[in-house]
C-alpha cells in the first residue's frame, strides 16, 4: 500500500481500543491520511478529527503498544500501486505481496512487515503507441507491454498529467524507469510504468454508458433466468453450507472477461487456502494457461485484523477500474462482503458512534452503495475506441439465512441482481442452490434478431410461469396429496419437475456439466419447453399421462447437459425434433 507524501508530523498515543488509537500532537494530519504508529511502524488510517485528538483504525495488530509511543503521518491517502505485475498476485488487505512477506516471516507474518507490491528488479518490454510531438491527455495509452501471453497491459498517462510528448523510448525497463517525457504548463514531466491511486476515491471515466451485453457465466441458472451484465452488480446472500463460494469460484473461471479480482474479505482460513492451492492449478477454458495469470487475489481472512477487512475491499475495487481503464471486462469477487460490515460495525462501536439496525453503523447503507455503485462500463479517458467493465458480485452471509438482516437489505437496494442461496436446496444436494422465486435481475438486454436469440424471452417466461404455477400446486398437493390432482396440474408438476432437475441444477464438478454455453443453455430448456406443450396437447387428446410420461425422450433430455459442447447443439435441435415425432406417433396410436 504507497502512500502520496506531504509534510510529515508526528504525535503520540493517549488512547488505545482494540484497532482504534487515539493520538495527540498531529495537527497537520488530514481525514484518511496514513500513519505508522510505535516502533514496528504499524500502519494505520485517519478516519476522524475532534479537537486535537485524531482518531486512528489500526490495520495490523496492536496488542504491546503502549501509550506515549510515537505516531508519525505519511501525508497522503491509502493508495495502491498500478502497473505491470498485478496478474497473478496474492496480496493482503494492504498490497502487501503474501508470497514475499512468507519468505521474509514464515507462516505467521510478522506485524510491521513491508514489501514492494510490484517486482522493481522485473524488466519489461515497452513499445510505444505514441510518438514524440504527440498531445497526450489523462487516460490516453503511451504504449504496451505484454503482461501475460494473452494479455496486454496498457500504460496510461496519469490522471492529472497531459501535454506533448517530449521523448519516448521502445525497450525493456523496470517499472520505475521513465519510458516518455511531456511538457506541461508547469515544466517537464517524466512519466514511468507505475502510477498511485487513492483506493477510496473511484477512478474517473471518460463517459459511462449502459450495460447491455450479457456477462456469460456458464451457469444456466443465471444466464437464463437471472442474467448480469457486463458492468452489473449482484449479490449472493445465504447461510451457511449453501455453496457461495463454490458458486463464485464458478464465476471466476468461466465467466468471459478478461480479468478477475478475487477478494476473501475476513472469509475462512480453510476456505481461502483452498483457493490459494486450487487457482494456480486450474486451467483458464478461455485461454489454456493457468487461470491466476489472469487473476488478482486479496486475502484477508477471518484471523487478521478487522480494520482491514475495508482496505482489502477498496484495494480490490481501484485495480479492477485499472484494468477497465485500459478497455478490459473485469469480473471482481467479494467473498464475504458481511465480514466487511461487521467490521464496520466493531470499529463503529470502539468509536462509541450511535448505533443503527443491529448494532451496525448509520451509514453502512452508504458505504455498501459506494462500493456497488463502482461497478459499470464506460469508455475511458483519452482518445480510442477503448471499453471497459467493472461486474461487481458480492456473496452475502446473513446470520441463520435470514434476508431481512441489514447488510443483505442494503445490498438488494444497490445490486441489480439478486441470487438467493437457499438452504432447503442444499440440503436436497440441489446446486446451484439459487432459489428461483426470490432472485430476481434488473438486468435486459437488446437482442440483435439472431438465430441464437430468437424467440429466448419468451422460452424464459414461459419456463419461470411454471415455476410458479408449480409452487402454487404444491401448496395444494400438501393439503389433499398428488391422487386428487388433475392430469393437467399433474403435468405442470412433472414438467417443473424436468426444469428444476434437468436444467436448473448443475454439477461444478462435472467435467463437461460444469460450463454450459449459451447454445446449449438455449437448445435444454427449447427441448423441455416443447415437450411440456406438445404434452398438453396431447393431454386434451385424452393421452394418459403415463404414457408421455414413459416416452424414451424423457430420459435422453435427463441426460442432455451432460453432452459435449460440441455435439450438444445438432443433438439437442433433434431432440425437440424427435418429440414432436413421438407424440404424434402417440396420437396416431391413441386415435386407433
Amino acid at each position: 500500500m504507497k502512500t502520496t507524501d506531504r509534510a510529515a508530523t508526528s504525535g503520540k498515543i493517549v488512547r488505545i481500543a482494540g484497532p482504534v488509537v487515539g493520538v495527540t500532537g498531529l495537527e497537520n494530519a488530514k481525514l484518511y491520511d496514513v500513519v505508522h504508529i510505535g516502533e514496528l511502524q504499524l500502519v494505520g488510517e485517519i478516519i476522524r478529527l475532534q479537537g486535537e485528538v485524531v482518531t486512528v483504525q489500526v490495520y495490523e495488530e496492536t496488542s504491546g503498544l503502549r501509550l506515549g509511543e510515537r505516531v508519525t503521518t505519511t501525508g497522503g491517502p491509502l493508495s495502491v500501486q498500478l502497473g505491470p505485475g498485478l496478474l497473478g498476485q496474492v496480496y493482503d488487505g494492504l498490497q502487501r505481496p503474501l508470497n514475499l512477506l512468507a519468505e521474509e516471516g514464515g507462516a505467521w507474518i510478522p506485524r510491521g512487515l513491508r514489501a514492494a507490491p510490484l517486482s522493481e528488479d522485473r524488466r519489461w518490454h515497452f513499445t510505444p503507441t505514441v510518438e514524440a510531438g504527440d498531445r497526450v491527455g489523462p487516460g490516453e495509452v503511451l504504449g504496451t507491454t505484454p503482461e501475460t501471453s494473452r494479455l496486454d497491459h496498457r500504460i496510461l498517462v496519469p490522471h492529472g498529467a497531459g501535454g506533448r510528448v517530449v521523448e519516448i523510448r521502445a525497450g525493456d525497463f523496470k517499472i520505475v524507469d521513465p519510458v516518455a517525457r511531456i511538457e506541461t504548463t508547469d515544466g517537464t514531466r517524466e512519466l514511468t510504468m507505475v502510477q498511485t491511486w487513492p483506493v477510496r476515491r473511484p477512478r474517473p471515466v471518460g463517459q459511462r454508458i449502459p450495460a447491455r451485453d450479457p456477462l456469460i457465466t456458464g451457469t444456466r441458472v443465471i444466464d437464463a433466468l437471472f442474467p448480469l451484465a457486463k458492468g452489473g452488480s449482484a449479490i449472493i446472500p445465504g447461510g451457511f453450507g449453501t455453496g457461495k463460494t463454490v458458486l463464485q469460484q464458478a464465476l471466476s473461471r468461466w465467466s468471459d472477461v478478461d480479468v478477475v479480482v478475487y477478494i476473501g474479505c475476513g472469509e475462512r482460513g480453510n476456505e481461502m487456502a483452498e483457493v490459494l492451492e486450487e487457482f494456480p492449478n486450474l486451467d483458464d477454458p478461455h485461454t489454456g494457461e493457468p487461470l491466476m495469470r489472469r487473476t488478482v487475489l486479496i486475502a484477508n481472512t477471518s484471523n487478521m485484523p478487522v480494520a482491514a477487512r475495508e482496505a482489502s475491499i477498496y484495494t480490490g475495487i481501484t485495480i479492477a477500474e485499472y484494468y477497465r481503464d485500459m478497455g478490459y471486462d473485469v469480473l471482481l469477487l467479494a467473498d464475504s462482503t458481511s465480514r466487511w460490515g461487521e467490521a464496520l460495525r466493531e470499529i463503529s462501536g470502539r468509536l462509541e458512534e450511535m448505533p443503527g439496525e443491529e448494532g451496525y453503523p448509520a451509514y453502512l447503507g452508504t458505504r455498501i452503495a459506494e462500493f456497488y455503485e463502482r461497478a459499470g462500463r464506460a469508455v475511458p479517458n483519452g482518445s480510442g475506441d477503448r471499453t471497459g467493465s467493472v461486474s461487481v458480485v458480492g456473496a452475502v452471509s446473513p446470520p441463520g439465512g435470514d434476508f431481512s438482516e441489514p447488510v443483505t437489505q442494503n445490498s438488494m437496494r444497490a445490486a441489480g441482481a439478486f441470487w438467493g442461496l437457499d438452504y432447503d436446496l442444499s440440503r436436497r444436494r440441489h446446486f446451484p442452490a439459487i432459489n428461483w422465486s426470490q432472485s430476481y435481475t434488473l438486468y435486459r438486454f437488446e437482442r440483435d434478431g439472431s438465430e441464437t436469440d430468437d424467440g429466448w424471452d419468451e422460452l424464459v417466461r414461459s419456463a419461470q410461469v411454471l415455476l410458479r404455477e408449480e409452487a402454487d400446486l404444491l401448496e395444494i398437493v400438501q393439503l389433499v396429496g398428488p391422487d386428487a390432482m388433475s392430469e393437467t396440474e399433474r403435468l405442470v408438476l412433472f414438467a417443473a419437475r424436468m426444469i428444476r432437475e434437468d436444467f436448473l441444477q448443475q454439477s461444478a464438478l462435472h467435467l463437461i456439466d460444469r460450463f454450459c454455453p449459451p447454445e446449449k443453455t438455449r437448445g435444454l430448456l427449447h427441448a423441455i419447453m416443447t415437450f411440456y406443450q406438445m404434452a398438453g396437447k396431447a393431454l386434451r387428446e385424452e393421452v394418459s399421462l403415463e404414457r408421455i410420461a414413459a416416452l424414451p425422450e424423457v430420459a435422453e433430455i435427463a441426460r442432455a447437459k451432460e453432452l459435449e459442447l460440441e455435439i450438444a447443439v445438432e443433438v439437442l435441435e433433434g431432440l425437440a425434433d424427435r418429440i414432436g415425432q413421438s407424440f404424434r406417433a402417440l396420437a396416431e396410436k391413441e386415435a386407433v
